[in-house]
């Protein structure tokens, strides 16, 4: 036998993390890493955070499963947090960020079944996406890397380019349910929509009585330094996917509505085994606790200034490797001139900073909310070195 115990679909690297403290990972051989990747804009409160901890374990002492069959006074309690705190009505707990956007695609196309109008089910979505790995999801993508293999995918989907207002508009037809975009690409290269861009999706979807869905799994809970990336742009969703921060490592997803767009999601539509079980539930309430604190946001506002600014000064002693920083908070992309693969894992394995890859050969940047200026200093200096040795080696 030569395939491996766990499935070889991941080209896993060298790294062996057994333990991790705030801002840092262990590897099983002792080895300390800047962790600026956050298991890929997961850990947001870092690793092993006291309130987190103890929320987690004490739910866990008390209860951790039941089912939907029953009440949820945990999932109650921290839909109604999430209704309080941003544009919904009603909340859908999942497991994950892919879960989430399965449950709003279904979200956007139910509405218009309920509004006697079936033959609207075409979700207009963009180049070079990320919404997820179930089928529903890649076949929102327009990118062979996920959908080869896999054919044939779901109809329902047209993809335009990203940013392009006239191709949307071209792709509109009678059988368009609305649109499904990430403000802010993370997989695609750390781009963000323009302002002029998602007000035009918001606009186009309140002529035509169509569905703004926005997929902000990553980009969302405090990471580009409001709540959600969508506040900064002056747009409210229709209906919205939230993951990765929602539980800072623990598995936990979500999709907001508001109550006109989740009109047809009755009893029987839709559900979850695991969804919304008491201790995803305590994780949940635990990230709010600490990221609804008065200057959460404003911390990683500034935190975010500070790295963009600290890179912005890197590149003109690199630039021959560094072209320009992209993204917003901390949600930033480096763009290099050379592959970005090979660069993370030299900084990882000759440097100890651990980053994630992206498209168009973008090194992402997602460091833990809960950092402070000297993990900003840490991980410049590890980049400058990195980009000395780099250079050299090149």
């Amino acid at each position: 036998m030569t395939i491996t115990p766990l499935m070889p679909v991941y080209p896993r690297c060298g790294v062996r993390p057994v333990r991790g403290e705030g801002c840092y990972l262990i590897g099983e051989d002792g080895r300390r890493f800047l962790d600026f990747a956050s298991g890929i804009a997961v850990n947001a409160l870092g690793h092993g955070h006291p309130h987190l901890v103890k929320a987690i374990a004490d739910q866990a002492a008390t209860l951790m499963h039941v089912s939907n069959l029953y009440g949820s006074p945990q999932g109650e309690h921290l839909a109604q947090r999430l209704v309080d705190n941003s544009f919904a009505d009603t909340v859908f707990f999942t497991n994950s960020g892919a879960e989430a956007v399965e449950c709003a695609i279904k979200t956007a196309r139910r509405f218009h079944y309920a509004n006697g109008n079936p033959e609207r089910f075409t979700l207009i979505t963009f180049s070079n996406a990320f919404h997820g790995r179930t089928l529903g999801t890649i076949s929102a993508t327009n990118q062979p890397k996920m959908r080869d293999g896999f054919e044939p995918l779901l109809p329902g989907f047209k993809v335009v380019e990203f940013g392009d207002l006239d191709a949307v508009k071209a792709a509109m037809d009678e059988t368009t349910a609305g649109f499904l975009i990430e403000p802010i690409q993370g997989e695609g290269g750390l781009k963000p929509a323009t302002p002029a861009f998602l007000k035009a999706l918001r606009d186009l979807a309140d002529e035509n009585g169509l569905m703004l869905v926005l997929d902000e799994v990553q980009c969302g809970y405090g990471r580009t330094g409001t709540f959600f990336a969508h506040e900064q742009y002056g747009v409210t969703p229709d209906i919205m996917a939230v993951a990765k921060g929602i539980g800072s490592g623990f598995p936990l997803g979500a999709c907001l509505a508001t109550e006109h767009a989740a009109k047809g999601m009755v009893a029987g539509t839709h559900g979850s085994t695991y969804g919304g079980n008491p201790l995803a539930m305590a994780a949940g309430e635990a990230v709010l606790d600490v990221m609804l604190e008065p200057s959460f946001f404003a911390h990683v506002k500034a935190m975010g200034e500070r790295l963009r600014s600290s890179l912005e000064q890197l590149i003109p002693n690199h630039d021959d490797l560094f072209e320009e920083v992209r993204g917003m908070g901390l949600m930033l992309g480096l763009k290099l001139k050379v592959d970005c693969r090979a660069f993370v894992a030299h900084l990882r394995d000759n440097h100890g900073l651990l980053t994630v890859g992206a498209g168009e050969n973008v090194v992402r940047i997602l460091p833990p909310l809960i950092i402070d200026e000297s993990h900003i200093a840490e991980a410049i200096e590890k980049i400058s070195a990195a980009a000395r040795d780099y250079e050299v080696a090149a």
